[in-house]
């Protein structure tokens, strides 16, 4: 008797947002140690510190700059720290680090060719060793909700309904 793989015979293409990962170290650049008492943005030491800070350290980096106390820090200042990373940073954005994430699947993402999987039954890998933002979940069923059969969650031999076209 022979021993058949349903799995492979199942005709489930699968998808691994964990290929959608952009390699490279990611920042953090938090102006709060910035402020005075944690409060307020005195310019003339800021834009000193910006002079003389060693921006090379970023070289090649994802950055997040943000600022984690309530202080109302002027556009301005974003500006001067994008300004002097830009020469160094591979990427520069005003968010949290999930944040960052996020925005750099939704780039990923937002590049995909999903004319393949017309009429297809996909599968959405759920788990691995990248940790996948629920929004990247999220948009990539968006994409191919409109033009897929079905789409599942998980492993092909352990999966969840998500959707299927009536």
């Amino acid at each position: 008797m022979e021993i058949k793989n349903k799995v492979t015979d199942s005709g489930l293409i699968t998808i691994d947002l964990a290929d959608f990962y952009v390699k490279g170290e990611r920042a953090l650049f938090d102006i709060k140690p910035l402020l005075f008492e944690e409060l307020l943005l005195r310019e003339k030491d800021f834009r000193e510190f910006v002079k003389n800070n060693d921006w090379s350290v970023y070289k090649n980096k994802f950055v997040a700059i943000t600022c984690s106390s309530d202080a109302i820090i002027p556009v301005w200042a974003y500006m001067l720290l994008a300004s002097a990373l830009q020469p160094f940073a591979a990427k520069i954005v005003f968010v949290t680090m999930d944040d960052l994430e996020t925005k750099l699947f939704d780039e990923q993402l937002s590049k995909f060719d999903t004319a393949q999987f017309i009429d297809q039954r996909v599968v959405i890998k759920g788990c691995g060793d990248v940790a996948v933002p629920v929004s990247a979940y999220m948009q990539l069923t968006g994409m191919l909700n409109p033009i897929v059969k079905s789409i599942m969650y998980g492993e092909p031999c352990s999966t969840v309904p998500v959707y299927k076209r009536k």
